[in-house]
């Protein structure tokens, strides 16, 4: 990220935002990267003091932007620099506020895609099946090296020196089948757990073992603002759970060096070198997973959208899912109504004679 003359003031007002607003780090990160962006494009055109920008420069500015940029990240971008001139003004720093009446590019209101209950089922056998074979051939692997080193030792004409080289790719391919066993019941346990809770994928990669209550069937959850919410789920994100913790996460552990293992030691879920997974690899795992099933493609957050569309097509109050969601506001919550309606038109419509 290119540095700025500016850069002490976004300091000050990142640091304003964490302290007083509560906003996540990602969110900050965003929002530093958003004024940096655009304090730079001004200290190129010769701007030296921010009392110099006037509200035609902030409109050139997102004209610039909107070339390379989607309606909802200008949005993102414009409420940055608000903001941040609005504490400028508030502190002192300029003597007006010239983004004060900076419009927000208006977002198209679009439903959230989502899967249909058939397809969302369909996705997990997929996954919960792909353990299962994982497992066989893991199982049939070790059977396999066995039974090789029973029949170097019935054979009397090899040395113990072949018999050793062979026993060493034996246990090499050995290793590769139960860290492919392991990481297939991460993806299972990841799978479910998204689907079965609704929670976003950055308070899926930041979840510790410590905020699973098996004798409740809930999980604490800490979302946008660091607020903590409890979220119940089912049997089946249970069952993939307790598997994935008892068989998978310690084959996972044990390829970690010293330093992220202790890094990762609380982590829920680990990558393949034993680290704390990441938002990136729990997106290619949804990913991947879709392909495999013959659903169309999703992201974690159309899974999401997915789990809260059944949930409410299940009968659950608009309330009660907005409290499992963690939406600040019932209007965001009030989305997935529309996508029930949806649906229920196309049924109606393919089931109904006078439709």
């Amino acid at each position: 990220m290119s540095s700025t003359q500016f850069d002490g003031d976004i300091d000050s007002f990142v640091s304003y935002l964490k302290s007083n607003r509560g906003l996540s780090a990602n969110t900050l990160k965003a929002y530093r990267a958003d004024l940096t962006a655009c304090l730079r494009l001004f200290e190129l055109r010769g701007v030296t003091d921010l009392n110099e920008i006037t509200l035609d420069d902030l409109r050139s500015w997102m004209a610039v932007e909107s070339r390379d940029h989607a309606r909802s990240s200008m949005a993102r971008k414009t409420v940055a620099v608000r903001g941040f001139f609005a504490w400028a003004y508030e502190h002192g720093l300029t003597t007006t506020d010239p983004a004060a009446t900076l419009m927000t590019p208006s977002i198209p209101s679009t439903l959230p895609a989502v899967l249909t209950e058939s397809q969302a089922e369909q996705l997990l056998d997929v996954a919960e099946h792909a353990v299962a074979t994982n497992q066989y051939k893991d199982d049939g692997g070790a059977a396999a090296a066995s039974g090789s080193g029973k029949a170097a030792g019935k054979t009397a004409d090899k040395s113990a020196d072949t018999v050793h080289r062979s026993e060493a790719p034996a246990r090499a391919d050995k290793r590769d089948n139960a860290r492919v066993t392991a990481e297939s019941q991460r993806n299972a346990a990841i799978l479910e757990l998204l689907y079965a809770t609704g929670i976003r994928v950055a308070e899926l990669v930041s979840m510790d073992i410590a905020d699973i209550d098996f004798s409740t069937r809930t999980i604490k959850v800490t979302g946008k603002g660091n607020k903590q919410r409890v979220v119940p789920f089912g049997l089946p994100a249970q069952r993939a759970l307790e598997t994935w913790l008892e068989q998978g996460r310690p084959v996972l552990a044990r390829t970690a060096t010293d330093a992220v293992k202790s890094r990762a030691a609380n982590a829920l879920f680990l990558g393949a070198r034993g680290g704390r997974i990441d938002q990136r690899i729990a997106r290619d795992i949804v990913h991947r997973a879709a392909r495999e099933a013959g659903v169309p493609d999703i992201s974690p957050h159309a899974l999401r959208h997915s789990a809260a569309t059944h949930i409410l097509d299940g009968g659950a109050d608009l309330r009660e899912v907005q409290e499992m969601l963690g939406h600040s506001s019932l209007k965001t919550t009030q989305r997935y109504t529309h996508v029930s309606i949806e649906q229920l038109k196309n049924r109606y419509g393919q089931a109904f004679p006078r439709a």
